[in-house]
């Protein structure tokens, strides 16, 4: 995912779920610089990243846990891989339920793990056809709550800016489970999110996660732990810059 392209090799930073949407590299950068100040060669970047998840989640008011480490970083990324693991923003829970079960993750996990979405904002591109198209129908999803419909479109009207940003729930800077209140209202930002309450497997578990915010904690931090035992199986590094390869970063520094 940090991995900058180069002429031989399409990285992650402009694959579908990504372009214009992830950002704040340049912090990745500051840490894994003290880093190598501290500690040289000791801490890769794919540890650094789950640290800061596992911060994140804590600095906003959710809860934290003790990360596993000693991951290595990749040696290579692929923007077709991220494509194709990556779920869309369309995508219904029933395909969910499926990608996720292909790595171990139950769909306990996979609404848990939804919860993410309790911070941030989503792009208005990613609801276009939700707001106007759903199915191809040439009408708005019908399992939005009106209201909040109404306000979808002052935000992301037909032919405005779609990378307008929109808060994925309504206390988007505290991570709660307010997530999950929001979907049993109607007021998901994303079909991939409404979808887990309007399917019956993984409704209960969004009724149960809105109920219990305690019940919500424990199963993210089961689901992110399991998450971040994942193993791709080939060589890898710790990278001294997480932008590069090693190889590559040697002929970087020679560069400049």
């Amino acid at each position: 995912m940090l991995l900058d392209d180069t002429p031989t090799m399409l990285g992650e930073k402009l694959s579908l779920s990504n372009i214009n949407s992830l950002r704040s590299y340049e912090v990745i950068d500051e840490v894994k610089e003290a880093l190598e100040k501290a500690c040289p060669g000791t801490v890769s970047c794919a540890d650094i990243i789950i640290m800061a998840s596992r911060d994140a989640v804590a600095l906003s008011g959710g809860p934290s846990w003790e990360v596993k480490l000693g991951r290595k970083d990749s040696l290579t990324a692929s923007q077709k891989d991220a494509d194709d693991i990556m779920p869309s923003p369309r995508a219904n829970a029933s395909f969910l339920v499926d990608l996720f079960a292909k790595f171990d993750l139950s769909i306990k996990d996979l609404v848990a793990l939804s919860g993410s979405h309790s911070i941030g904002q989503g792009r208005c591109f990613s609801i276009m056809f939700r707001l106007y198209n759903q199915s191809g129908s040439g009408k708005p999803d019908p399992a939005i709550e009106p209201k909040f419909r109404e306000k979808l479109n002052r935000l992301c009207p037909i032919g405005g800016d779609e990378n307008v940003t929109v808060d994925l729930d309504a206390t988007p800077q505290a991570f709660d489970n307010q997530y999950f209140k929001d979907l049993v209202a109607g007021r998901g930002f994303l079909n991939s999110d409404e979808t887990l309450y309007t399917y019956p497997w993984t409704r209960p578990y969004v009724k149960l996660y809105g109920k219990d915010q305690d019940k919500f904690f424990k199963a993210f931090v089961e689901g992110m732990i399991k998450l971040g035992d994942l193993q791709s199986g080939k060589p890898g590094e710790i990278r001294t810059n997480c932008r590069v390869v090693n190889s590559r970063a040697v002929d970087v520094l020679l560069e400049s």
